[in-house]
C-alpha cells in the first residue's frame, strides 16, 4: 500500500526543516514538538493530575489520567516516545487521554530523564522506579495494582519492554501486559532490511536513529546491554503478555517484529500487528487518520482483554 496522503503531506511540509543533528538540543526539541497536531479540544477524562515523586536522579514528574469510572481501575504506566532525547508529557497527552478512555484504565505518564544531559541508564532506571512507585501507591489515585501493564511508543516502547524484563529479573511488581508501539528494540550493529527500504523519506531516518543513539549512549559498546537493546535479552521467558505494533513504512519495523518473534519463542502470549500505509509515530494522528483511530482502538481492546483475565501476571 502507499503511504497515507495525510502523512505524505506532513512529510512534504517538513521537508525543508533542518535535521535534528544540525540543531542545538533545545531547538531540536522545539522543532519536534511542532510536528504534533494542535489539539484545541482535548479528549475528556475523569481527572488529570500532575505530581512529583522521588526518582533515582532526583524529582521525577508524573502525569496521572483517571477514567470517569470511580475505580479501582487497571493501571498502565506509559513511557512517551522521544528517541531518548526529545518530546515530553505534553506531546503525548492526547495519546494518554485516548488510552485512558479506550482501555478504561488509569494511565500514568512518566517524564523520565532525557539524553544527552542524562545518558543511559538514566531513562530505564527512572522507568523502573516510576513503575514500582505506581504499584505501591495505585490505591491513592483509584488504581488497582493487581492489574498493571507498561506501555510506550518508539523509545518509550523500548523502556516499557526493558522495564518488563527488569521486573521479571529484579523482583516485582507483577505485570499483566506490555503494550509496545513501533518500539526501539536493538542498537543497529547490523542493518535490517527496513533501514534500507525506509531509512530516508518516511519521517524517522536511519541517520536520525544513529544520532539518537549517539546522544543516549556513552559509547556504542553500551548498545549491547539488554537494558538498552531488549532484543538482546538472554531470555524472554516469564515476561507478561505482549502487544507489538509496527508500521508498514517504518525504519524500525524489522526490529519490532524480531522482538515479537523472540517473545513468542519464549512462550509469551503475544499479539503482533503491522499497520498498513502508516509510518513511524503515526499514533500522533489519532483523531485525524482512520488507521490511527483503528490502531488505538485495537490496542485498547487488547488491554481490556488482558485486564479481564484471571490474574496471571509476570513473576514478582
Amino acid at each position: 500500500m502507499a503511504l497515507h496522503p495525510v502523512i505524505q503531506s506532513a512529510l512534504l511540509s517538513a521537508a525543508g526543516l533542518p535535521a535534528y543533528d544540525a540543531l542545538p538540543i533545545a531547538q531540536a526539541r522545539a522543532q519536534a514538538k511542532l510536528g504534533y497536531p494542535d489539539r484545541k479540544v482535548p479528549v475528556l477524562v475523569g481527572e488529570v493530575r500532575n505530581l512529583s515523586i522521588p526518582g533515582p536522579g532526583g524529582a521525577l514528574a508524573l502525569r496521572i489520567y483517571r477514567p470517569e469510572a470511580q475505580g479501582p481501575s487497571p493501571v498502565v504506566v506509559f513511557f512517551h516516545g522521544s528517541g531518548f532525547v526529545i518530546l515530553d508529557l505534553d506531546t503525548h497527552d492526547d495519546i494518554c487521554r485516548r488510552l485512558c478512555v479506550g482501555a478504561e484504565c488509569v494511565v500514568v505518564s512518566v517524564d523520565y530523564r532525557l539524553a544527552p544531559e542524562h545518558k543511559f541508564p538514566a531513562a530505564p532506571d527512572d522507568s523502573l522506579a516510576a513503575t514500582r512507585w505506581v504499584a505501591a501507591h495505585a490505591g491513592e489515585f483509584g488504581g488497582d495494582a493487581s492489574r498493571m501493564a507498561v506501555a510506550g511508543d518508539s523509545a518509550g516502547g523500548c523502556l516499557a519492554a526493558v522495564t518488563a524484563q527488569r521486573i521479571r529479573d529484579e523482583g516485582g511488581p507483577p505485570l499483566q501486559g506490555q503494550l509496545l508501539w513501533y518500539p526501539v528494540t536493538d542498537y543497529p550493529t547490523t542493518i535490517p532490511d527496513s533501514y534500507v527500504a525506509y531509512g530516508l523519506g518516511f519521517g524517522l531516518t536511519q541517520a536520525g536513529i544513529q544520532w539518537y543513539w549517539d546522544q543516549y549512549l556513552e559509547d556504542s559498546c553500551a548498545g549491547s546491554h539488554p537494558h538498552a537493546s531488549p532484543l538482546r535479552a538472554a531470555s524472554t521467558a516469564g515476561l507478561p503478555s505482549a502487544y507489538v505494533l509496527v508500521a508498514e513504512f517504518d525504519v524500525l519495523r524489522d526490529e519490532g517484529e524480531a522482538f515479537a518473534r523472540r517473545l513468542v519463542e519464549g512462550g509469551v502470549d503475544t499479539v503482533t500487528r503491522r499497520w498498513p500505509s502508516m509510518n513511524h509515530g503515526f499514533l500522533k494522528y489519532t483523531g485525524v487518520i482512520e488507521n490511527a483511530d483503528a490502531a488505538m482502538a485495537d490496542a485498547c481492546t487488547w488491554l481490556k482483554s488482558i485486564f479481564q483475565r484471571n490474574p496471571n501476571p509476570s513473576q514478582a
